[in-house]
């Protein structure tokens, strides 16, 4: 039996102390295909009051961008995946 492929999903979060319901994509510091490390920057987010760089929450590859550069999106909502080379995301 093989194991399951972990893709992990990366989401707009909710920002201590500022009550923010949505933020905008300013700039992705990744592209997809590109390796990334947990803690390394990600995606320049922008909110109301601050841009703030958001950082992977795994070590892999940059699988897909869901969120493109200028659009508004939700806290809560899908940022992109990280997976491993060669995964393929495979959406609800």
């Amino acid at each position: 039996m093989q194991e399951a492929d972990i893709v992990t999903t990366l989401r707009v979060p909710k920002t201590g102390g500022i009550p923010t319901t949505k933020v905008i994509v300013v700039k992705w510091l990744k592209r997809k295909g590109q390796k990334v490390s947990q803690g390394e920057p990600l995606v320049e987010l922008q909110t109301d009051k601050v841009n703030y760089e958001l950082e992977s929450t795994a070590d892999g590859v940059l699988l897909e961008i869901v969120a493109k550069e200028d659009s508004e999106v939700p806290v809560g909502e899908l940022l992109c995946y990280i997976g491993q080379p060669g995964e393929a995301v495979t959406k609800p």
